[in-house]
């Protein structure tokens, strides 16, 4: 018999694994890492204060438990000067709708709409045009040997997709999304100086240029998302400027949702689909496991593996006291290894039939943009495998330096 595992040890171990997951190693293959998480116990002390959590039923759970909530502004300012939570783009983004907890959040997300039916029919189009035009370059560049398609397509497909949606000028694109890649550190695990600095610039130049489009818009009123967001914050609103920074809130927090994790869904499907020339010949044969094969890319490797909460009040959690405050670390990216749920977790299985993941999140924070997201990765899918040969993988992708949001650097494809 073994001798039981001792606290200490299980912070020494915990320390190891998450340095481990920071390495280029670890970002290029968590899973194995993420198992020994899990070994720890289904929720384990993080050694920087707080809990992880790696069951997926328990993630599921106090992601819809209204006692578990976002960490919103006002618990980044009890955090004090000199936190990462007081970084500029920490305080920037907490404005966000993912942001908020109730009942601001409710006000604003009823402020934003959503993507009902005739809205992902008449995006659908949309989304249709731009994938052909992609392809097309896709298709031209292979004929001339390896091509990345996360550069040519990934990258390209849902800026081009939320830019035309928002009447965003096309000659944007490119610098809107690459100020998206830098913002993202400040939600990141342990972010550092240098990164947040990153993140504070990206975000001041976003709030510039959203609030100077406002501006714009509003002596140009048209049918648009921003339009409509801007006669609906006047109605509520009766401050301009406070009715424009509800405008480019929305605004800001639709950008970075249908970027960042959008693209990094295409490149990760399509890294499983050429990775294994079955793959490729299953889905040319059977077009119809298309919507299987994108929510299995989902629940194998979502876009993002960390989903943080702090506790509303004092409690238990997996035998631990939690004080009000604490926050807690779900590692969607484990749960969605979690044998108990998933047997053979670790089989990327398109005949799987995944009903429930964490992909997008969980209760009132499930994501807003998910229809958008599966329309894109769905129309990307079918039109691929049914327009070009297969393709192959050419080497491994570098993987971004992060461990909650994932990101493929490359995806080098070429004709089989």
């Amino acid at each position: 018999m073994g001798s039981a595992t001792t606290p200490s040890t299980d912070r020494r171990t915990a320390v190891a694994l998450f340095s481990r997951l920071r390495t280029p190693q670890g970002q290029a293959d968590p899973f194995p890492l993420y198992e020994k998480l899990r070994s720890l116990g289904e929720v384990s002390p993080a050694p920087w204060g707080g809990f992880v959590v790696t069951g997926y039923d328990l993630c599921a759970a106090l992601l819809r438990d209204g006692d578990w909530l976002e960490p919103d502004k006002e618990w980044r300012a009890r955090q004090g000067p000199r936190t990462r939570w007081s970084a500029p783009s920490s305080r920037e983004i907490s404005n966000t709708m993912p942001a908020l907890n109730p009942p601001e959040h409710t006000r604003v997300r009823r402020a934003a709409g959503s993507f009902d039916r005739t809205t992902i029919q008449e995006l659908g189009r949309t989304v249709e045009g731009i994938v052909d035009g992609l392809l097309d370059s896709l298709a031209e560049r292979l004929r001339e040997g390896e091509a990345d398609f996360s550069a040519l397509v990934s990258e390209q497909l849902p800026i081009a997709t939320i830019g035309s949606w928002l009447a965003l000028p096309a000659a944007d694109w490119d610098r809107l999304r690459d100020l998206t890649h830098e913002q993202v550190f400040t939600q990141e695990l342990l972010p550092s100086a240098s990164q947040l600095a990153r993140s504070d610039t990206a975000l001041m130049e976003l709030r510039a240029y959203f609030l100077d489009l406002i501006r714009h818009r509003r002596t140009h009123l048209g049918d648009d998302p921003v339009s409509r967001w801007i006669r609906t914050w006047d109605a509520m609103e009766a401050d301009r400027d406070k009715a424009d920074e509800g405008v480019y809130f929305l605004a800001l927090f639709v950008l970075l949702a249908a970027l960042e994790t959008t693209s990094t869904l295409l490149s990760a499907m399509v890294l499983r689909l050429v990775e294994r020339p079955e793959r490729w010949d299953l889905l040319a044969g059977s077009p119809d496991l298309v919507p299987a094969f994108v929510e299995e890319t989902l629940r194998y490797d979502p876009p993002t593996h960390v989903i943080s909460r702090v506790a509303a009040k004092d409690g238990l959690l997996g035998g631990f006291e939690v004080r009000a405050d604490d926050m807690v670390h779900l590692m969607v990216g484990a749960a969605h290894h979690d044998p108990a749920r998933f047997p053979g977790p670790e089989r990327f299985d398109p005949s799987r039939n995944v009903t429930q993941h964490l992909g997008f999140s969980g209760g009132i924070h499930y994501c807003l943009g998910a229809p958008l997201a599966r329309l894109e990765a769905q129309t990307l899918l079918r039109h691929l495998v049914r327009r070009l040969p297969r393709l192959t993988l050419v080497r491994r992708p570098p993987m971004a330096p992060r461990v909650v949001f994932r990101r493929l650097l490359s995806l080098d494809v070429a004709l089989a």
